[in-house]
C-alpha cells in the first residue's frame, strides 16, 4: 500500500464536512494489513488529545431478557425456544444501582429487550426514581424502538442518554437482519427523534453480520456522518443458538478494530466503547479495542443469579462476579496498557 495513500484517507477522515460514499469506500480499501499500525497509532494519539489516558467505565444492569421482536441475529428474539426469560423488578434494578453507586460508578446504563411487560410509565418511574436517589449520575437507557411520546417520558424522567445502534444503514441489509414488523425508515427516525429532545445518542453496527458487504459499511459510515452521533457502538458479529443465524460465522476482530480506528479519527470526541463482543472472541479483546481507540468500558452489574441468561450472542464474556473484582481486573489491565479507569459521568465533550 503506498503511503501517499494512507497519507490522503488520514486527511480525508478529518475533512470539515461529509465524505461522500466514494471517498469512504477508498478509505476502507486504503486500510489493509499494511495500513492497520499507523491507522491504531493515529486513532490513540486523537483519543489522548480528547480524552488523555481516560477510560470511562459505565455500570451495565441487563433489565429483561424478553423481546417482542424477532431479530434474526439475537438470542433475545421471542422465536428463540432455547432463551431462558427473566425480568428485573423495580426493586432489584434500584439494588444494582446502589451496588454500581457504591463502587464508584457514575453512569448507570439500563439495558434489555422490547419487552411489552416494562412499559414507558414503568421504565419512566424506575428512572425518576434512580433520578431521585442519584441526581448527579447519568442514566443512559438501551431498550430499543419507542414511540416520540414514549421518549419524551423517558427524558422527562431524567434519562441522559440513548444507545439504539441502527445495525445496517442499507435497507436490503437491514431487512436481511430484521423481521418484516421492523424497517430502517423508523430506526433513522427514532435516532433523529432522540437527539432531537436532547438525549446523548449513541447508534452503530455489527461487523461481519450475514450478508453484510463493503458497500453496506460505506453506507453506515455515510449514516453515522450524517447523524452525528454522541456515541458510536460497534462490535463484531456472534452467533446465538436457537437464531436462524445460529451456525454462522462471527465477524472479524480485525476489522472490527480498523473500523474502531476510523471511526475515532473522524469523531474525535466520540464515545465509542471496547465492547464485550470484542472481550469474548479475543481474550485482550479490550485492551485491543482500547488501543484502537474506544474509550469506553461497561462492566456487567446485572445480578449474577440472571446474569447468563441475557443471551444476545453465546459465551458472553464478563470480567468477574462482583463489582469490586471487577474493577480491580479492569484497572490492572488498563493499567498495563498505559491507560487508567475514570469512574466520573464521561459526558460527551467533558
Amino acid at each position: 500500500m503506498e503511503k501517499n495513500s494512507i497519507v490522503q484517507a488520514l486527511a480525508l477522515l478529518g475533512a470539515p464536512r461529509k465524505l461522500t460514499g466514494e471517498e469512504w469506500s477508498g478509505i476502507l480499501h486504503t486500510f489493509d494489513v499494511d495500513g492497520r499500525e499507523l491507522l491504531a497509532e493515529k486513532a490513540r494519539e486523537a483519543a489522548s488529545l480528547s480524552f488523555g489516558n481516560r477510560v470511562y467505565l459505565r455500570a451495565l444492569i441487563e433489565i429483561s431478557s424478553f423481546c417482542r421482536n424477532g431479530c434474526r441475529y439475537c438470542g433475545l428474539r421471542c422465536g428463540n425456544r432455547l432463551a431462558v426469560r427473566y425480568r428485573l423488578s423495580k426493586e432489584h434494578i434500584l439494588e444494582c444501582c446502589r451496588q454500581a453507586a457504591s463502587a464508584g460508578f457514575n453512569t448507570f446504563v439500563l439495558q434489555g429487550g422490547e419487552d411489552p411487560m416494562q412499559s414507558d410509565g414503568w421504565l419512566a418511574d424506575v428512572v425518576f426514581s434512580i433520578k431521585e436517589r442519584y441526581p448527579e449520575k447519568a442514566v443512559t437507557l438501551s431498550v430499543g424502538e419507542r414511540s416520540p411520546e414514549g421518549y419524551a417520558l423517558l427524558r422527562r424522567a431524567g434519562a441522559d442518554r440513548y444507545l439504539l445502534r441502527h445495525e445496517s444503514a442499507d435497507d436490503a441489509h437491514y431487512s436481511f437482519l430484521h423481521p418484516g414488523s421492523m424497517s430502517l425508515e423508523n430506526r433513522k427516525r427514532c435516532l433523529v427523534v432522540l437527539k432531537s429532545m436532547g438525549y446523548q445518542v449513541g447508534a452503530g453496527m455489527m461487523i461481519g453480520s450475514p450478508g453484510q458487504r463493503k458497500e453496506h459499511l460505506v453506507r453506515d459510515l455515510e449514516f453515522l456522518d450524517s447523524l452525528q452521533p454522541q456515541m458510536i457502538g460497534i462490535g463484531p458479529f456472534i452467533p446465538a443458538k436457537g437464531t436462524p443465524f445460529g451456525n454462522e460465522p462471527h465477524g472479524s476482530v480485525e476489522d472490527t478494530l480498523i473500523l474502531i480506528s476510523l471511526l475515532r479519527l473522524r469523531f474525535p470526541r466520540a464515545l465509542i466503547p471496547a465492547t464485550t463482543a470484542l472481550a469474548t472472541l479475543c481474550g485482550n479483546g479490550m485492551e485491543r479495542g482500547i488501543l484502537a481507540g474506544a474509550n469506553v468500558v461497561m462492566p456487567n452489574m446485572t445480578p449474577c443469579d440472571v446474569r447468563d441468561k441475557y443471551t444476545i450472542y453465546d459465551n458472553k464474556k464478563s470480567h468477574g462476579s462482583e463489582s469490586g473484582q471487577q474493577l480491580a481486573l479492569i484497572r490492572e489491565k488498563l493499567e498495563r496498557i498505559g491507560y487508567r479507569i475514570d469512574l466520573s459521568r464521561g459526558d460527551y465533550g467533558q
